[in-house]
């Protein structure tokens, strides 16, 4: 652990590297009672009644308003943008084909370098290749929709089946590819009984509602201010000066508010790029904002999968081998594959293991981090095959896992951060009526439909990604918290008001919280589920400075002064906090990983039911209810925590039976583009889900204890659907999402 505080006028800098744990928190000890309670989020009155400005929305003198021009093929070589009648469209500015070649977001395994002036090659279709601009939306979409790709097309790779024998590993990164350890085959082949089998999953994508927007604005300075829908203001900020060769200070990115990204804004997309080029040429403001159909066709989507599970157990149902073998596929050149197996590395023990990861080079639009990169595809498998063993060994589920919960990480050989796999799974048994299940499938039918029980268990790495944020106490008694750190409907800035309110003592309307502005500390913003632990320790590492400067100006010692209701309380007397901060108090806290991240195994867990019913005629599947049952170190707010399961788990019933992105075979275009061919789960699609948290606090995750919780709930959770259709049917579908035409030959009767 390094404790540093550096004196920079009156604003002192706390940062803290994880090496020790943290077993005390102030959080602990707080007087004002905010922590983990189950409060709105502050900032939702703004959104509902339309007061929250979200990156399209933001009023801008002298607007030009851009639309982009899109590869009408899969493969190939551009030989002229012609442009003459787009030009001749009254209110058109220019149509900008020196558009640079799009430099792909390094946090989905892109390499940042110089970037060309002008796209020549085309690796898929829809690749944006030009964008015009005009004095209103209307005069530029309609210029778009005449200008003239001229290329010459290329043999592309568009059929997964065709090029799957073509794999190869990629290269290692914070991912390493493959695993090993023992004799997987030798294991297999003495084990007494065993389960081989191979799963798939399709393309997916994240279908945020809110689409991908910027408005780009260049000062006088050069500085280029952009109004995007991004996730990780710093890293994007880096990734667009990237693109544009310019100075990383002479791009700053505001996105307050981000209307969902599940991984699609985590790095630019090409509708930044394109509206800050066309600015810059044009010298005034222009907007781009994607159409439904182009977010489809030109940001990111998650990979689909072949993954071959193989396990081997004695009699007694303990493993002896497991192996998880994952193709992926994503464009030349990229080095981001799809972690299907990453859970796999600790979910359960065996001597014998293997996980692997191998890459299919396709002409199909750039895959990446979505939602659970890694476990929510790879549990799909995963869990399911746990299912099938359990029924091989004619041993309850639940029971299974039990018998193969590993006392530390099977791999590693570093003992677990904290663990509650276990009393997961047995909460949610009790909570769901797990004992009433029929355990022989096909065993209970009411009427039409046959009925069914399934469960799966949820794993998901916690990770500390490096974060600042700077808190100030005013002369009014207010604290303001101001980081780059955004909020993309996961209550960020709830949960940093709730920390800052409990350990200054101070009531929650008396915070106010800054986000999503560059020109603000950078953090690691939003992404794999490490906002809140992140963000959450640097907001927490300023207060705690600050609580220490109160102490100084009460003249005692901080473990002595009580902080409440905005005073400052010790010896006796109580004072008013604004009277103690003068003209002002500022301090910056900065949180880091450290030797924690190496010494233990940081991760969630959970336990997710389902109840189903499928009709005997249609194959029709009705999710019935659901339960989770999550431990995630120290809920920092029970609503915007639950929210985040009841998210994730709804994303899990998608995965289960309705998503597939369909790429056409001739040329890798995505068919179903827009959300009435994409089916995510709407309304009627989604039953009754609860949410049951354990208690628990992680003293090695960081100093607030908390872990991370936005991922953890799709864990899992369609695999839980697919072991009831399984309970109810006797019918096992291995290929995703399960519809009712492969359901409907194996139905019972």
């Amino acid at each position: 652990m390094s404790l540093i505080g550096t004196l920079l006028g009156r604003e002192e800098t706390r940062s803290l590297t994880m090496d020790q744990p943290r077993p005390h928190s102030l959080l602990d000890q707080g007087t004002q009672g905010v922590i983990g309670r189950p409060l709105d989020r502050i900032e939702g009155p703004l959104k509902v009644s339309g007061q929250a400005t979200y990156a399209a929305e933001y009023p801008t003198d002298n607007l030009a308003y851009g639309v982009l021009v899109r590869a009408p093929f899969g493969s190939g070589t551009i030989r002229d943008v012609v442009a003459d009648a787009a030009r001749s469209v009254p209110g058109v500015i220019d149509v900008v084909t020196d558009y640079p070649t799009f430099i792909r977001n390094p946090q989905q395994g892109g390499e940042m370098k110089a970037p060309t002036q002008g796209v020549e090659k085309v690796d898929y279709h829809g690749e944006i290749v030009a964008i015009v601009v005009a004095d209103t939306f209307e005069a530029a979409r309609e210029g778009a929709a005449l200008v003239h790709v001229d290329a010459q097309p290329a043999n592309g790779a568009y059929v997964f089946a065709a090029h799957r024998d073509q794999a190869e590993t990629p290269p290692p990164d914070q991912i390493p590819p493959t695993t090993s350890q023992g004799d997987v085959d030798a294991a297999m082949a003495a084990a007494a009984v065993t389960v081989d089998a191979t799963y798939t999953t399709p393309s997916q994508t994240s279908a945020a509602m809110e689409p991908h927007a910027s408005i780009a604005h260049w000062q006088d300075d050069g500085t280029l201010v952009l109004h995007g829908s991004y996730q990780m203001v710093a890293s994007d900020q880096s990734q667009l000066a990237g693109a544009l060769g310019v100075a990383k200070d002479k791009v700053r990115i505001i996105s307050r508010y981000v209307g969902g990204g599940f991984g699609s804004k985590l790095g630019i997309a090409p509708e930044s790029v394109a509206a800050a080029v066309a600015a810059k040429k044009l010298g005034r403001p222009v907007k781009v904002a994607m159409a439904r159909q182009q977010v489809f066709d030109a940001t990111v989507r998650r990979s689909n999968t072949e993954q071959r599970i193989r396990l081997g157990a004695g009699p007694d149902g303990r493993l002896t081998a497991i192996a998880h073998e994952t193709l992926a596929t994503n464009l030349p050149g990229e080095d981001f594959f799809e972690p299907a197996g990453i859970g796999t590395h600790f979910a359960y023990a065996a001597d014998n293991r293997l996980v692997d990861h191998k890459l299919v080079r396709l002409n199909w639009l750039l895959a990446g981090s979505m939602r659970a990169p890694g476990e929510a595809v790879g549990m799909l498998a995963l869990e399911a095959a746990m299912d099938e063993l359990a029924e091989k060994l004619n041993l309850d589920p639940i029971e299974l896992r039990r018998r193969n919960e590993p006392d530390q990480d099977p791999e590693k050989q570093v003992p677990f951060s904290s663990r509650q796999l276990v009393p997961c799974m047995e909460k949610g048994a009790e909570l769901f009526g797990w004992s009433d299940r029929h355990a022989a499938p096909a065993s209970d039918r009411r009427g039409e439909w046959w009925h069914g029980i399934g469960m799966a268990a949820a794993v998901r790495s916690n990770m500390l990604q490096k974060s600042s944020a700077r808190v100030e106490l005013t002369p009014e008694g207010r604290a303001i918290v101001a980081t780059d750190m955004t909020d993309i409907g996961t209550g960020s800035y709830t949960i940093l008001a709730q920390i800052a309110a409990e350990t200054l003592g101070l009531p929650l309307d008396r915070v106010e919280v800054q986000l999503g502005d560059g020109a603000a500390p950078p953090s690691a913003g939003s992404g794999g589920s490490w906002g809140a632990g992140s963000a959450g320790s640097s907001v927490y590492l300023a207060c705690e400075l600050l609580r220490e400067k109160l102490a100084r100006a009460m003249d005692t010692a901080p473990e002595s002064m009580t902080l409440k209701d905005g005073r400052a309380i010790a010896d006796n007397r109580a004072v008013e906090i604004g009277e103690l901060v003068g003209d002002g108090l500022s301090a910056l806290g900065e949180i880091a990983p450290g030797k924690q991240e190496k010494s233990f195994n940081q991760a969630s867990y959970g336990a997710h039911f389902a109840e189903v019913k499928v009709n005997a005629v249609t194959g029709e599947v009705r999710v019935e209810r659901m339960l989770g049952v999550f431990a995630a170190g120290r809920i920092l707010n029970q609503k915007t925590a639950r929210s985040q399961c009841l998210g994730g788990m709804t994303f899990g019933i998608g995965a289960a039976l309705t998503e597939e992105l369909v790429h056409d075979p001739r040329n890798g275009k995505v068919v179903n583009r827009d959300l009435g061919e994409y089916h995510v789960p709407v309304n009627a699609d989604v039953p009754q889900i609860d949410v049951h948290f354990l208690d628990e606090r992680d003293i090695h995750a960081n100093p607030i204890h908390a872990k991370g919780i936005g991922e953890l709930g799709i864990s899992g959770a369609g695999a839980a659907i697919a072991n009831a259709i399984y309970n109810a049917t006797g019918v096992r579908v291995r290929d995703y999402p399960i519809t009712c035409d492969k359901l409907l030959e194996g139905l019972p009767g």
